[in-house]
């Protein structure tokens, strides 16, 4: 699949952009460098492929679920103008 210029055009005004005559050839020549990728990338057989649902197999190292830092919520909460049930109270902001 290739472009032409005026797909372009389309693409961009619907985009809402505004490309000089330069910027569009310069872009057409980009957006079918990437649909040449696409290309090349449906070509590949992946018969009997898994599909997979992320690009690595290896799994994330997860950290143990320790606590790291004191609770210093009263201290917070002493020099919070107004706290009310350990709840902080602010002005309403929706009607």
């Amino acid at each position: 699949m290739s472009l032409s210029p005026s797909d372009v055009a389309r693409i961009a005004k619907l985009a809402r952009l505004e490309l000089s005559p330069d910027q569009a050839a310069v872009t057409l020549g980009q957006l079918n460098a990437v649909f040449g990728i696409f290309e090349r990338l449906q070509a590949v057989d992946t018969e009997g492929v898994a599909p997979m649902t992320h690009p690595t197999s290896s799994r994330l190292r997860l950290r143990e679920d320790a606590v790291s830092e004191t609770d210093r919520r009263a201290d917070y909460q002493a020099v919070a103008p107004e706290t009310e049930a350990g709840l902080y109270l602010v002005p309403k902001v929706i009607e």
